[in-house]
């Protein structure tokens, strides 16, 4: 979830429609950023009840190993940002 809260004001319109048409979160006096976090919210809460792995460390993961992951990281271009490894490490950091 580290992932998509750190992109999302880079994709925020997008992130809004996903709240609002997936999740149905109500977007009455709410910003744009509280929609779109509403959503990642239902979204986390899904995955949690579904029984996903919601931390690396659960995998395994020490953050010793967290610098060795981002340089092995494939970046693609055309996403909403395009991360730097410092921006990798730290989104690997908040999922530990």
């Amino acid at each position: 979830m580290a992932y998509y809260r750190y992109i999302c004001p880079y994709g925020l319109a997008k992130f809004r429609r996903f709240a609002v048409n997936v999740w149905d979160v109500d977007p009455q006096d709410k910003t744009d950023e509280q929609i779109a976090a509403e959503g990642l919210d239902r979204m986390e809460a899904y995955m949690k009840e579904i029984g996903l792995v919601m931390r690396i460390r659960e995998l395994g993961v020490t953050e010793d190993m967290l610098e060795g992951i981002a340089k092995g990281s494939f970046v693609m271009e055309g996403g909403y940002k395009i991360l730097t490894q410092e921006e990798i490490v730290k989104i690997l950091k908040e999922s530990m």
